[in-house]
């Protein structure tokens, strides 16, 4: 029977023989030399006073609080000497001081958001010398991440007053030396704990102050090339063009191939990705949203035939429609006919039901937007 009973000495302790062979860790440690971090960070510090916690272990326990989501460095400090994979990770013996959870703040406030963008860079270049990484088939998406604020801190008022609200925050902001980021995004409700983050709708969840967590992951591995956190309220659709030109820059590689949701598909995407070359496998906006019930019985616009001779459509009637305008925002040319013609048509009750007449919208490049949408995936419809 074995008695619980506490070892006085503890003799040829060896973490590298506690710590399983194929422990994620050890492939982690293995691929990627964190070393660089000190000439990285060395202009940050002096040559007299205290001496620091290593730069190469600070980076490492940053690491560690995202790689398995702990909920607060307090709560990594804790559990650090619980857990003989982090300390190996890190270097450390059992008998090791364990740093305070302060070093991580204060490392973040000294170093700087530049120069984590550069660790992230050196990083994902190691990740393509190893052959982790090859940079031409991506994929892209984006996750709604609830802000560090209560429900009860959100202040509703007009758009003036929040305007001034957010204003006079970020003046606060300024004299405590921290950077200001403030987006005047949601023009009627902030709140007053963190006024980055407006308050977005996630699924079937309540309305919250929230933030959008953009990335870019490459295909062959999974390794994560490109980020960025905006306020909740951006699209997903707006940031795909910035977030592949990042991983473009970061790996120095060209993108042939782009993988994203229906949240992605949108015309403007699709037209943009095929004016950069790419393969847009984007699940197609348009073929997820709600069948209107207005249009219900009515002839689609497939059931128009366009004539590239004259640029114009005709109708299933035989009636030639025309270039009216060009919408600037969403760059379609609306076609028509005359009020006359539909109000006299035959087939009005299975075309319209406007009082104008039936219009149909054809996009400035719209040969590059179907070639786009055949290289959609065929997606079903979700429930």
């Amino acid at each position: 029977m074995k008695e619980p009973q506490k070892d006085l000495f503890a003799y040829n302790i060896d973490l590298d023989r506690r710590v399983r062979p194929d422990h994620p860790l050890r492939r982690i440690a293995e691929t990627i030399d964190f070393t660089f971090v000190r000439a990285e960070v060395a202009k940050f510090y002096g040559k007299n006073g205290n001496v620091s916690v290593d730069p190469v272990v600070i980076l490492k326990l940053m690491f560690l609080l995202f790689y398995d989501d702990v909920a607060s460095e307090r709560e990594l400090m804790a559990m650090l000497s619980e857990r003989l994979d982090y300390l190996w990770f890190l270097g450390y013996g059992l008998n090791d001081e364990i740093p305070n959870h302060s070093v991580l703040s204060k490392a973040r406030k000294r170093w700087g958001k530049e120069v984590f963008q550069s660790f992230f860079v050196r990083i994902i270049t190691q990740c393509m010398e190893k052959g982790l990484v090859d940079g031409r088939k991506v994929h892209v998406d984006a996750s709604l991440v609830d802000a560090n604020a209560s429900k009860d801190s959100v202040v509703k008022a007009s758009p003036e007053l929040i305007t001034a609200l957010k204003e006079a925050y970020q003046a606060q902001e300024s004299k405590l030396d921290a950077p200001a980021y403030y987006e005047l995004v949601n023009d009627r409700m902030m709140s007053t704990t963190d006024p980055d983050a407006p308050v977005t709708r996630k699924n079937n969840e309540s309305a919250r102050p929230r933030y959008h967590h953009h990335r870019v992951v490459d295909d062959a591995h999974g390794v994560i090339t490109a980020v960025e956190t905006t306020p909740g309220s951006i699209p997903e659709n707006k940031k795909l063009m910035e977030m592949v030109q990042q991983h473009e820059a970061n790996t120095g590689e060209k993108v042939g191939t782009v993988v994203a949701d229906n949240k992605y598909g949108t015309s403007e995407n699709y037209v943009a990705g095929q004016k950069q070359g790419w393969t847009t496998h984007l699940g197609d906006m348009a073929s997820y949203q709600t069948e209107i019930p207005r249009r219900k019985g009515i002839f689609p616009e497939s059931a128009f035939r366009y004539r590239a001779q004259d640029n114009t459509y005709v109708c299933p009637a035989g009636q030639v429609m025309k270039a009216r305008r060009l919408h600037w925002h969403k760059r379609t040319w609306e076609y028509h006919l005359p009020k006359g013609v539909c109000s006299q048509c035959s087939l009005r009750s299975q075309c319209t039901r406007s009082k104008t007449g039936r219009t149909i919208h054809r996009h400035e490049d719209q040969e590059l937007l179907e070639k786009a949408r055949q290289q959609s995936p065929q997606c079903s419809r979700p429930p």
